[in-house]
């Protein structure tokens, strides 16, 4: 596996002491070993590494070990130490880890223990970390990432447009691409963030993996209706590199100029002002605007961006420690959702009272208030696997990119929308019986 990043963190002072003190003390200092992705506002791994986790290592007698990964290398990690049965005693998903069930511990004592201070998580967290038949939290989620809509506030202005809705989005992107040959920035890739997006337009347009008795129903006229759409937005309004694209292409594309909308988390801003990137003579994140999920012909709805899974593996060398260093991090997410810019959003609301004012409060976004518009993005917001829990099935339909083919196959043309649909339900219908087989469903 490969780390991209490695920082070892250690209780202040204790490089000079340790050195006074006999061998059997030091062998005797608890380790806490953490694997989290490499944060895409990096002043969150600044906080994180150099701040918070000394603090609570010094506080807690305990050297603490962050490893920062790229997300292509979250997977294999996982699986790589699951197969040793060694490895992180804290492990962070961005997306529902279900399939590790039967590897993890029962997270439920720590909801418990949190929610007795904070108040209830957030629905969200409950549909992303609870197998309902099991009864089993195979995941603990401190946060998610909304995922709004990015577009081009001068590009849309001359062309008299919005992004409020889905048909907007496709009527107003193709005069924009035939005006400018400014393209829409929406993946058909093989990747998180068209996973991501695809889900958000097929829910929006009333279809869905499953029903929320956890039911495979993605044939139905609903999911093709929806395929239909998003072959008319790719071949209207978007070029073929979206095939290909990786969870940056689409932050470099709108950063660059090259994009009149993409569906991501405010990361995409907030590069742009921290690095004050200039394109065409002016600042570019100045130019890009910010919409809550756009509406389709059944509801308006989105996804989170990513979701906060972590897991404490079973056979975790400090099973205790990593409990406990969850418990302390949520009383302490003020400082996270501040030091993230507002891209982490609270699992546990109480956590940050004032998210709206915080926004609203913002001194970087241009236009003011920019950043007003998530902060009802509970609201609108779903998790992976909507109506239903995102459980091991769904996880693994998930990860193999199920949909994404499904709509990329449509859009090239490879495949009729309902061929298209049809394979796409016999796959998840195959993986279902799969995890319903283990017991898991």
């Amino acid at each position: 596996m490969t780390i991209s990043r490695r920082k070892l963190i250690q209780a202040a002072g204790v490089g000079a002491a340790a050195l006074a003190l006999p061998k059997k003390s030091r062998a005797a200092k608890k380790t806490l070993r953490i694997i989290q992705w490499n944060h895409f506002v990096p002043g969150y791994d600044k906080w994180f590494n150099g701040e918070y986790v000394k603090e609570w290592g010094e506080k807690n007698d305990t050297e603490v070990t962050v490893d920062n990964v790229g997300i292509p290398a979250i997977a294999p990690t996982a699986a790589a130490e699951v197969s040793a049965k060694k490895g992180h005693d804290l492990f962070m998903f961005l997306s529902p880890p279900a399939a590790y069930e039967e590897d993890v511990i029962d997270h439920k004592e720590i909801y418990d223990h949190v929610s007795k201070k904070h108040g209830k998580p957030i629905e969200l967290a409950m549909k992303s970390t609870l197998n309902p038949k099991t009864k089993k939290f195979f995941a603990f989620s401190d946060s998610y990432v909304p995922d709004p809509v990015n577009y081009r506030l001068d590009l849309f202005q001359q062309v008299g447009g919005n992004v409020d809705s889905w048909e907007n989005i496709r009527k107003f992107g193709k005069m924009i691409k035939d005006k400018t040959g400014i393209a829409v920035g929406i993946g058909q890739a093989a990747e998180l963030d068209t996973a991501m997006a695809m889900r958000a337009l097929l829910y929006s347009w009333g279809g869905s993996e499953q029903d929320a008795e956890g039911n495979i129903i993605l044939n139905s006229k609903h999911t093709v209706d929806a395929v239909k759409f998003v072959k008319s937005l790719y071949q209207e309004t978007m070029t073929p590199e979206v095939l290909s694209w990786d969870p940056s292409s689409n932050n470099r594309a709108m950063l660059a100029g090259k994009a009149s909308v993409v569906l991501n988390a405010i990361s995409v801003t907030r590069e742009g002002e921290n690095k004050q990137m200039i394109v065409d003579g002016s600042p570019i994140a100045d130019r890009i605007g910010l919409a809550k999920a756009a509406a389709g012909p059944v509801r308006r709805i989105g996804l989170e961006h990513v979701m906060s899974c972590y897991v404490i593996w079973k056979f975790a060398d400090n099973v205790e420690g990593a409990k406990k260093f969850l418990i302390d991090y949520i009383d302490n997410f003020d400082r996270a959702f501040k030091a993230s810019e507002f891209y982490n959003f609270p699992c546990f609301a109480k956590t940050v009272p004032d998210l709206k004012q915080q926004l609203a409060n913002d001194k970087k976004g241009k236009p003011a208030g920019k950043y007003n518009v998530i902060g009802d993005a509970v609201d609108w917001a779903t998790n992976v696997g909507y109506p239903g829990y995102a459980n091991a099935a769904i996880g693994e339909i998930f990860s193999t990119w199920v949909i994404n083919t499904m709509f990329g196959k449509a859009s090239t043309g490879a495949a009729s929308p309902e061929d298209a649909v049809k394979e796409a339900d016999e796959k998840c219908k195959a993986i279902v019986k799969k995890w319903k087989e283990r017991k898991l469903l």
